[in-house]
């Protein structure tokens, strides 16, 4: 039995280092996203400081692992056996929930997680415990869980929620007032006074969270506690005048020392307070054996009230810990992609956006324009000029890829990030109010985009949409934790060491496939058949650069036009399904070049119009393709899915006639267009006729047969459906290769287009 219990500790060993991968890549987003919107400084630069906070946060940590000695449930009433139960569902659900909100690129809390995980697995044995009982019934529930410390917890989060938008809001809007977007003169005269407030609370918030509970604390303690404002106004003071040196005499700027010393500290906070999360329910599993192993007595009998107590972790293992938490920053893709969904919600430019709008975003978004409407009738005339005068953004490139590669905000909003995210923190764990630093971080930034005219009527419904489903998201970690872990604890508890076993097994799976399919998800290698922006000013030059995505559009028309006919005719909802998709994804991409028609047209002469109109009617056909292919898949895949009869063998036929038919067109347009061969369209266009009477004499054929033959509504209008939508889609192509011919001409030099900085 002993050896079952060994095994298990090396079991949630392993399962330790995993959680530190999956748990530093989900909040890697809390101290990264100010440094790397704003672009400060070069990101291994960021990763530098980043990597220097998390290993001193981690080597220099109390090692307190009270995870399971919190309060969430009473040690003293588990037995040994019981206790591992927990620990080792605990455990796998955290991995598992972690990794799949990485995967999806959310934000969440690992310490609303791990919290609930323990709360779920305690109460699901303790139910246990009380449905063995001839004594107990559910009423003594309270017996074995402290549910007062989870209601101060969901209250404590949802409370830090609200404050952490609304305060970050505020002293964002402040800051813009005092320094607008042209804040480089303001800084000379305000520029000291700012430094010495933010690098005040960044520095009251490493020693209040980042070192508190250290070793070194105790040496700093006497001084702090009870010192709390004598030691503010001294560091701001101290601040102050270091800010005035910094910027007048070494002519610095003092917003990027306070980015800095901002990730340092949030890092810092985060290793030294998190790691709890991630290594605290391994190290109670660890430390429960021992005085198990030593005392002799049955699992079963062994009460384990011995994890009321404090024991400290072994500095070797907060070692290793600090440098699993750094390697997996440096080479966690998935920590990245986390960062990038709060940086792409809090970014000042327009651009691709990664939620889409729903019924509470639209109303919020809705409600908040007439509030507006009202506050600007009330306010004077002039009071509003000079508001808006501070919130005038400086012009910037109309390139996309350059607008791309532009920070996502300023200097400014990244400091108010950083500081105020640093004083809340800190204040609340000098009041010991219970919060996520996620959440924190995450809804300062959200406050202060919000603050500084980032969501616009343009992108403020997606935006919008995009809190609130991470937001969403938060609520069902909680949730999902407490059910997913009762339930993981229950099936150890009746499965034993087999259950464990293909628990771990399944869990792996999971992990390795989550990682495969996000590797082929955000692989940084072009797909083959993806469409790319044109950025030549001349109508041969679009020509040239658009050919390529001709020739894509008509090599995926081919299959996804393929896998319809093909999956109707086999009913084969896999296929439809697979037609699906491809539509989508093409239809996606045609929409994002559509987006980008705006900068095209921008960076054009007055001598070079054509183009713009030429590449608009380009685009505009390739929808008309991209429509009719989405309604064939789309019907197809209905009918089927439905289950609908199946279509008649002369309808089969007549369709997989003309899907010979398509399938020659897009080949012959694929390669004429790939080979840029465009003397060759004029023959494909003579196909023209014969491809429309060949769906003329079918749509006539079907009507013979609706009139004499009995046949099923649903196929008969399917049917008609897709030879009027097949001939649409020829229509579109044809006048797409049409457009070409008719501008094509290869005595005209391709002319690129040259982007120059706006004064």
């Amino acid at each position: 039995m002993e050896n079952i219990y060994l095994l298990m500790i090396v079991a949630l060993a392993i399962l330790a280092i995993a959680d530190l991968v999956v748990g530093v890549s989900n909040d890697a987003v809390n101290f990264l996203n100010s440094a790397i919107g704003s672009k400060a400084i070069s990101f291994k630069t960021i990763m530098i400081i980043a990597s220097l906070g998390i290993f001193i946060g981690a080597v220099f940590s109390s090692g307190m692992m009270e995870v399971a000695r919190k309060g969430i449930f009473v040690p003293k009433e588990f037995m040994f056996n019981e206790i591992m139960i927990i620990f080792m569902a605990v455990m796998i659900t955290d991995i598992l929930l972690l990794d799949f909100f990485n995967t999806l690129g959310m934000p969440t809390s690992t310490t609303v997680s791990i919290v609930f995980e323990l709360l779920g697995a305690a109460v699901a044995v303790a139910l246990i415990k009380i449905g063995a009982s001839d004594s107990e019934t559910v009423a003594d529930l309270s017996k074995y869980i402290n549910s007062d410390q989870a209601m101060v917890i969901i209250s404590g989060i949802l409370l830090s929620v609200v404050i952490a938008f609304t305060v970050g809001a505020i002293v964002q809007f402040i800051s813009r007032l005092i320094f607008s977007f042209q804040y480089e003169k303001r800084m000379k005269h305000f520029g000291a006074l700012f430094g010495g407030v933010a690098l005040t609370g960044i520095t009251y918030f490493i020693f209040m969270k980042g070192l508190k509970g250290t070793p070194y604390y105790a040496d700093i303690k006497e001084v702090t506690e009870g010192n709390e404002i004598f030691v503010l106004i001294g560091s701001f003071i101290f601040w102050t005048l270091f800010s005035q040196l910094y910027t007048r005499v070494f002519k610095k700027n003092i917003l990027v020392l306070v980015i800095i010393m901002g990730t340092f500290g949030l890092a810092l906070a985060f290793s030294g307070n998190d790691l709890v999360n991630f290594i605290g329910v391994p190290m109670a599993a660890y430390h429960s054996y021992e005085a198990w192993a030593s005392s002799g007595v049955a699992p079963d009998q062994f009460a384990m009230g011995s994890l009321a107590e404090k024991v400290p972790t072994e500095p070797l293992l907060l070692f290793v810990a600090g440098g699993i938490m750094v390697l997996t920053l440096w080479f966690s893709k998935k920590a990245r992609s986390v960062a990038e969904t709060e940086i792409r919600l809090s970014r000042q430019n327009e651009g691709k956006e990664k939620f889409q709008p729903n019924l509470l975003s639209r109303w919020i978004v809705r409600a908040s324009t007439k509030t507006n409407l009202v506050i600007t009738a009330v306010l004077p005339k002039e009071t509003q000029r000079k508001i808006n005068a501070q919130f005038e953004k400086p012009a910037i490139l109309l390139d996309k890829e350059k607008a791309d590669d532009a920070p996502a905000f300023d200097l400014i909003r990244a400091s108010v990030n950083l500081m105020i995210a640093g004083i809340l923190i800190s204040v609340a764990t000098s009041m010991k109010l219970p919060l996520s630093t996620t959440y924190v971080t995450f809804m300062v930034a959200m406050g202060s985009s919000l603050a500084d005219r980032a969501w616009g009527r343009e992108s403020a419904v997606y935006r919008v949409a995009g809190v609130f489903n991470v937001i969403g998201g938060w609520f069902f970690t909680a949730f999902s934790a407490f059910i997913a872990a009762a339930t993981m604890a229950y099936l150890i508890y009746i499965g034993g060491p087999a259950a464990i076993a293909i628990l771990l097994f399944f869990a792996i799976i999971l992990l390795v496939r989550n990682y495969i399919n996000y590797k082929k998800k955000s692989s940084g290698i072009k797909e083959e058949d993806s469409l790319s922006r044109a950025e030549s000013s001349s109508i041969q030059g679009v020509i040239e650069e658009s050919a390529d995505n001709i020739a894509a559009v008509a090599n995926r028309a081919y299959k996804i036009y393929t896998d319809a006919i093909t999956g109707l005719s086999k009913e084969d909802l896999k296929q439809l399904k697979k037609s699906k998709k491809g539509n989508d994804k093409l239809t996606a991409e045609i929409d994002e070049l559509q987006e980008s028609v705006f900068y095209f047209i921008k960076n054009l002469d007055e001598s070079s119009v054509g183009a713009s109109h030429f590449y608009i009617n380009v685009l505009g056909y390739l929808q008309d393709m991209a429509q009719s292919l989405e309604y064939i898949g789309k019907s197809s895949y209905k009918h089927v899915n439905n289950n609908h009869k199946k279509l008649k063998f002369n309808q089969t036929r007549e369709l997989l006639d003309l899907q010979n038919d398509m399938q020659s067109l897009f080949k012959k347009v694929n390669k004429s267009f790939e080979g840029r061969a465009f003397g060759e369209i004029n023959a494909i266009i003579n196909d023209k006729k014969h491809l429309l009477d060949s769906v003329s004499k079918k749509i006539e054929k079907q009507i013979s047969r609706t009139r004499n033959e009995e046949s099923s509504p649903k196929n008969t209008t399917l049917y008609f459906s897709l030879l009027t939508e097949t001939k649409d889609l020829v229509v579109a192509t044809m006048n797409l290769l049409e457009l070409y011919d008719d501008q094509y001409d290869s005595s005209v030099p391709k002319a690129e287009i040259t982007i120059e900085e706006e004064k």
